[in-house]
């Protein structure tokens, strides 16, 4: 059933066509029959998906809207919101996991009937699995600063106060197992004190997403109601980057990996979930989840129960503030906390009992999260914690890091590439922590870092480079104690030697460095690969240009071509598998081997095969790259388009080069206030013979690998000065 309700804006109707916002303007200019605004704004109008549906159909632009993107279209235009879309949409989806024979028959009916019966039904899935009430949405404010909930959606709104009447699962003796750690590895009850994250919807409030819901439905009975999930889930953060601070999913798993099994985990900053959902699953497994803003709370629940089995615990406030389980002993804490915050409760908590290695100044929130993620461990257990490098080495912060050292809570200080998780640009850390059970007689702590793993590309780090390296060497350091020194990468420290006026504990400071004959030996490769690639440019240099008169060619588009069956069209960046390669429109641009991710989904991928033309198209620039073995099999990522010629019809080479000609691409450009975006369908090129194409595709290659050539030549000069200048001002190299 499609929602005659659902708006679409312009890019999502470039979206559904596989085309650029420009091509959608001019389809508005040109014809007089493309529907109207029916909201929106002047300047960003929306449109009803069923009027875009019909029309794009009518003009032979489409002949179905593919059920992935209508369900998308639906959960983007719902009249609450995305996010309350999301959450009606998780409910659903969890029933028709756990109790799939359940929805088919409720789903056999009226949209009234459904809406009036989720809520009844739903309470018997959703209660146990989350131990939450339904239908209680009590006004309340915060204590101290948490944060409050009140009409947030997908949030209970309880009463913060533990013992308040309306309480949910609240323990008796919650406040008073917060004050010490007596009972350490026992946790008195599975409850959520303050506001829990997820509450079941009322009739009323589920009728507007009935729609939707028999979209999802319909969505999972082909891929899963997990998969489902994932798909909307990745979907809504990729459309909203700068609303979230996300943890990739390989920093996630390799978090996970260092704190190792665990049967009770607990993420008191969750984010989206990311670093719970990569933890092992087991048998009579608890997730407990913590977050100040309700959508990323409720959020995290749902993806959590659609995950595993386990039971999950998700709650809504500020933990540093409003503690949601004061009295838990988990197994492993897991936490990517946000940096540099100043309001973090400083003047409130100066007396809490967390801070058992000393009162964390005003500038160093995050070793107040340090100490919650100790206070929140059963003896024994391991917290793992994504940090800024300057928690290392602020002089504010030395007391704190002395007394972890000390007592053997600190275990571990891992750096970073460059790359590695927000904010890109500098190297952060991550740090393992284990709540003592003894103090340790002669104790040591690992120091490693793997900036040597950065990559150029925008993709993030060799991420399995730094994988094997810090399992190796936590691996090796858990068993024995210790490491033996791993030169530029690794070495376990004894604490007596970080204990001085700074308690420094920047990796890079106390590493030795690589073997100096390997870096001389480095050297002497990279300039003879220089020399030999310098010949080969020159080998490569284009013969004289010989004159000629202006050719007048008949002309065709992309797009007639596309609509002729002579090349497929393809536009990327809505989502795939985790671990395929993903290409980057930084990558066409320098030449590069894909280094992108995209969200993680199971949706399809748009991947790459010899013989494609990819084309980037932000930025202005007139760059078009003939896919070949090195970059087939890539994921196509954001801001491309993707051209598969027909060889019967097409030479690949021959489209790709008189697509980058300049004044092709400037009348084929659009120009907002900030970015210039090209229009591939209105891309011209000459009609010609196909042997005649041939003729100017080897020119075109010929001169392809000439450009790749000077590329690689650049890119050996500078590691070759790089590399001259850190080995002349470190001594190894002789300055002769």
């Amino acid at each position: 059933m499609q929602d005659n309700a659902t708006e679409v804006t312009a890019a999502g109707i470039a979206r559904l066509a596989g085309v650029g916002r420009a091509a959608v303007s001019n389809w508005r200019r040109r014809h007089a029959d493309f529907p109207k605004p029916v909201g929106g704004t002047e300047t960003s109008p929306s449109f009803a998906l069923v009027e875009v549906e019909a029309w794009l159909r009518k003009q032979g632009k489409l002949a179905e809207v593919p059920l992935r993107e209508r369900v998308w279209q639906q959960l983007a235009g719902h009249p609450e919101g995305p996010v309350t879309a999301l959450v009606h949409a998780g409910c659903a989806l969890l029933l028709i996991h756990e109790r799939p024979t359940v929805w088919l028959e409720m789903s056999a009916g009226s949209d009234e009937r459904l809406a009036a019966l989720l809520p009844d039904t739903l309470e018997k899935v959703i209660v146990p699995r989350f131990g939450v009430t339904r239908g209680r949405r009590v006004h309340s404010g915060r204590a101290g600063g948490g944060a409050a909930a009140v009409n947030a959606p997908g949030a209970v709104n309880a009463p913060t106060s533990a013992h308040s009447a309306g309480a949910v699962n609240t323990p008796p003796a919650a406040h008073t197992a917060h004050a010490g750690h007596a009972a350490h590895g026992v946790n008195t009850a599975p409850a959520v004190i303050g506001t829990p994250a997820v509450h079941i919807p009322t009739s009323p409030e589920f009728l507007p997403s009935v729609p939707l819901l028999r979209g999802a439905a319909e969505l999972a009975a082909e891929t899963g109601a997990r998969q489902t999930f994932e798909f909307l889930l990745g979907r809504h953060l990729d459309a909203n980057p700068r609303q979230y601070t996300l943890t990739p999913a390989e920093l996630a798993r390799l978090m996970a990996d260092l704190a190792g099994p665990a049967r009770t985990v607990l993420d008191p900053a969750c984010g989206t979930g990311a670093l719970l959902r990569a933890i092992d699953t087991r048998p009579d497994q608890e997730f407990y989840a913590q977050d100040s803003a309700p959508d990323l709370a409720v959020l995290t629940a749902l993806r959590l129960a659609l995950h595993a089995r386990s039971t999950v615990r998700a709650a809504v406030g500020d933990t540093l503030r409003s503690d949601a389980y004061p009295w838990l002993h988990a197994d492993a804490v897991l936490c990517h906390p946000p940096f540099n915050e100043r309001n973090w409760g400083h003047d409130e908590l100066a007396y809490d009992p967390r801070w058992e290695y000393g009162f964390p100044a005003r500038t160093e929130s995050e070793l107040a999260w340090v100490q919650h993620a100790l206070a929140r461990l059963k003896d024994g257990g391991t917290a793992v914690l994504l940090m800024p490098p300057a928690a290392a080495s602020r002089r504010s912060g030395r007391r704190i890091r002395a007394d972890l050292l000390r007592r053997g809570a600190l275990r571990a200080v891992l750096a970073l590439p460059v790359g590695a998780a927000p904010p890109y640009n500098i190297p952060l850390h991550v740090w393992v922590l284990r709540r003592p059970d003894r103090t340790p007689a002669q104790p040591e702590v690992l120091l490693a870092d793997t900036g040597q793993f950065a990559t150029e590309g925008r993709g993030g780090p060799d991420w399995q480079a730094v994988r094997d390296a810090v399992l190796d060497a936590w691996g090796a350091f858990e068993r024995a104690g210790r490491l033996d020194e791993r030169p530029g990468l690794a070495r376990s420290v004894p604490v007596i030697e970080l204990l001085d006026d700074d308690v420094d504990l920047a990796p890079a400071r106390h590493l030795p460095p690589a073997a100096a004959a390997d870096g001389a030996e480095q050297l002497t490769a990279v300039r003879e690969r220089l020399g030999e690639t310098l010949r080969l440019t020159a080998d490569l240099t284009p013969p004289p240009a010989d004159a000629a008169r202006p050719a007048r060619w008949p002309l065709t588009t992309v797009g007639e071509l596309a609509r002729g069956g002579a090349l497929v069209l393809r536009t990327g960046g809505s989502g795939g598998h985790a671990r395929v390669p993903v290409l980057t429109d930084h990558d066409v641009l320098a030449g590069t081997a894909p280094s992108g991710t995209l969200p993680e989904s199971d949706e399809e991928a748009v991947l790459t095969e010899v013989g494609d033309i990819v084309v980037p198209v932000l930025g202005g620039g007139s760059m078009a790259r003939v896919i070949d073995e090195v970059t087939e099999g890539a994921a196509l990522g954001r801001n491309l388009a993707l051209l598969r010629p027909d060889p019967a019809a097409l030479d690949p080479w021959f489209l790709a080069g008189f697509l980058r000609g300049t004044a092709n691409n400037r009348q084929a450009s659009s120009y907002a206030s900030t970015a210039t975006r090209l229009d591939v369908r209105r891309l011209q090129l000459p009609r010609l013979p196909l042997d005649e194409q041939r003729r100017y595709g080897a020119r075109f290659r010929a001169l392809d690998e000439f450009e790749r050539a000077l590329r690689h030549a650049g890119r050996l000069g500078e590691q070759l000065v790089r590399g001259m200048y850190d080995g002349l001002t470190d001594g190894t190299v002789a300055p002769e």
